[in-house]
């Protein structure tokens, strides 16, 4: 394991929390990010900086990214790591995508000689830190066997889905229904404190309660603390998952006017300038200010 090389491009939250597990993991680690300091408290673990893409990749036996959307997979993937890679590198793609860009690519990335592996996790940045997320895979089983020990290292369960796009397909699903629990909440929470319920008690009450999840009880805290950031899913990211997922639907012919709402609310909230921060603060978008 040692001997494996390994670059991770793209270090926010989950990104960042990946490669500290792989080089705590004992993994030889290259990493680059747009933003170069967030690479700081790697390289002083002992991993090495590149200053571009192209650099990370050059001899690297795996490489890992997790970039915020597609654009940024073109311009990382596509424009840099796809030409410098080695023949038959395999490329683990962490990014939430379309399915339908999801197969695109993997078609595009193997006339580059170089094999996709469709890897969307599950989890937030501490979980990914302590190697706890779920690992959702797609695409040739052949392939997926090449890095299944550093697939392992991300978390204990790492699920085949099938075809390249199914992994997209169930990481959308799955910020779906994050999406709507997050604005549903904040706006259960919103009628209780214009009913003059306290709205620290209620959101403490929805945290404990048995109607909770993990997901809610989690956003219930920030929300009662209003402590965005760090955050742990971005809103602005949040909303292009919910756009995406919307769009894919349409395609098969499934309306949701849930999620067209709740994808609303978020937009409203980066236009509020709550963008970088966590999703859970669209509870700020409907004007409780006491507590």
């Amino acid at each position: 394991m040692a001997a494996r090389k390994v670059a991770v491009l793209g270090l926010g939250g989950m990104g960042g929390g990946m490669a500290h597990r792989l080089l705590d993991s004992g993994l030889e680690l290259t990493v680059w990010n747009r933003t170069a300091a967030k690479a700081a408290g790697l390289v002083a673990a002992g991993a090495r900086q590149a200053a571009s893409p192209a650099e990370a990749v050059a001899d690297a036996d795996v490489v890992l990214v997790s970039l915020a959307d597609e654009e940024a997979v073109e311009q990382v993937l596509f424009g840099a790591v796809c030409p410098a890679a080695k023949p038959g590198t395999p490329i683990i793609d962490t990014s939430t995508v379309s399915p339908t860009y999801a197969r695109e690519a993997g078609e595009r990335a193997a006339k580059a000689g170089v094999k996709r592996i469709e890897a969307c996790v599950v989890g937030n940045p501490h979980q990914a830190r302590n190697g706890e997320l779920r690992v959702l895979t797609a695409g040739t089983q052949a392939d997926l066997a090449e890095v299944e020990d550093v697939l392992a290292l991300l978390g204990p369960q790492v699920v085949y889905l099938g075809p390249p796009g199914m992994a997209a397909t169930m990481k959308l699903v799955f910020n779906v229904m994050l999406g709507a629990q997050v604005t549903s909440m904040a706006e259960a929470v919103a009628y209780g404190v214009k009913s003059g319920l306290n709205r620290d008690m209620l959101l403490m009450a929805v945290e404990r309660s048995g109607f909770s999840s993990k997901v809610m009880s989690f956003r219930a805290a920030l929300m009662r603390e209003r402590k965005y950031e760090p955050a742990a899913f971005r809103t602005r990211l949040m909303n292009k998952d919910l756009r995406l997922a919307l769009a894919e639907a349409a395609k098969v012919g499934v309306e949701m006017p849930v999620i067209e709402r709740s994808a609303v609310t978020f937009t409203e909230a980066i236009d509020a300038g709550y963008g970088d921060q966590d999703a859970a603060s669209v509870h700020e978008m409907f004007g409780l200010n006491e507590g």
